[in-house]
Protein backbone atom coordinates (compact mmCIF):
# COMPACT_ATOMS: atom_id res chain seq x y z
CA UNK A 1 0.00 0.00 0.00
CA UNK A 2 1.02 3.09 -0.85
CA UNK A 3 0.01 6.62 1.39
CA UNK A 4 0.70 9.67 -0.13
CA UNK A 5 0.14 13.39 2.33
CA UNK A 6 -0.36 16.38 -0.20
CA UNK A 7 0.14 19.65 0.70
CA UNK A 8 3.01 22.36 0.55
CA UNK A 9 4.03 22.65 4.45
CA UNK A 10 1.53 23.80 6.31
CA UNK A 11 0.34 22.93 10.35
CA UNK A 12 -2.62 20.85 8.82
CA UNK A 13 -0.39 19.30 6.60
CA UNK A 14 1.76 17.81 8.86
CA UNK A 15 -1.08 17.05 11.53
CA UNK A 16 -1.98 14.62 8.86
CA UNK A 17 1.06 13.39 8.11
CA UNK A 18 1.03 12.38 11.67
CA UNK A 19 -2.25 10.75 12.35
CA UNK A 20 -1.67 8.88 9.22
CA UNK A 21 1.60 7.51 11.10
CA UNK A 22 -0.05 6.78 13.76
CA UNK A 23 -2.73 5.23 12.24
CA UNK A 24 -0.76 3.30 10.51
CA UNK A 25 0.67 2.19 13.80
CA UNK A 26 -2.34 1.79 15.90
CA UNK A 27 -3.99 -0.24 12.83
CA UNK A 28 -0.31 -2.85 12.46
CA UNK A 29 -0.46 -2.06 8.93
CA UNK A 30 2.65 -1.24 6.90
CA UNK A 31 2.89 1.04 4.49
CA UNK A 32 4.69 3.40 2.22
CA UNK A 33 4.13 6.98 3.98
CA UNK A 34 5.23 9.82 1.17
CA UNK A 35 4.71 13.58 1.89
CA UNK A 36 4.45 15.27 -1.69
CA UNK A 37 4.94 19.22 -1.14
CA UNK A 38 5.27 20.05 -4.98
CA UNK A 39 2.54 21.91 -6.21
CA UNK A 40 2.78 19.95 -9.78
CA UNK A 41 2.89 16.83 -8.33
CA UNK A 42 -0.45 17.77 -5.47
CA UNK A 43 -2.06 19.42 -9.22
CA UNK A 44 -1.65 16.12 -11.09
CA UNK A 45 -4.12 14.49 -8.42
CA UNK A 46 -7.04 17.18 -9.35
CA UNK A 47 -7.38 18.14 -5.25
CA UNK A 48 -8.61 21.89 -4.68
CA UNK A 49 -7.27 22.43 -1.29
CA UNK A 50 -5.23 20.74 0.78
CA UNK A 51 -4.21 18.19 2.62
CA UNK A 52 -4.54 15.63 0.89
CA UNK A 53 -4.45 12.32 1.63
CA UNK A 54 -4.22 9.79 -1.61
CA UNK A 55 -4.29 5.45 -0.88
CA UNK A 56 -2.67 3.71 -4.01
CA UNK A 57 -4.08 6.72 -5.85
CA UNK A 58 -6.71 7.25 -4.98
CA UNK A 59 -7.96 10.79 -2.93
CA UNK A 60 -9.76 9.50 0.37
CA UNK A 61 -9.66 13.13 2.08
CA UNK A 62 -9.36 16.73 -0.03
CA UNK A 63 -9.11 20.01 2.68
CA UNK A 64 -9.42 18.54 5.86
CA UNK A 65 -7.17 16.84 8.74
CA UNK A 66 -8.26 13.26 9.07
CA UNK A 67 -8.55 12.27 12.61
CA UNK A 68 -6.56 9.30 13.20
CA UNK A 69 -10.08 6.69 13.59
CA UNK A 70 -10.92 8.24 9.86
CA UNK A 71 -7.51 6.94 8.36
CA UNK A 72 -7.57 3.68 10.43
CA UNK A 73 -11.35 3.47 8.42
CA UNK A 74 -9.77 3.94 4.64
CA UNK A 75 -6.46 2.00 4.90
Amino acid sequence: MKIEVLGTGCSKCKTLYENTRKALEESGKTAELVKVEDIPSIMKYGVMGTPALVVDGRVVFSGKTASVAEIMGVI
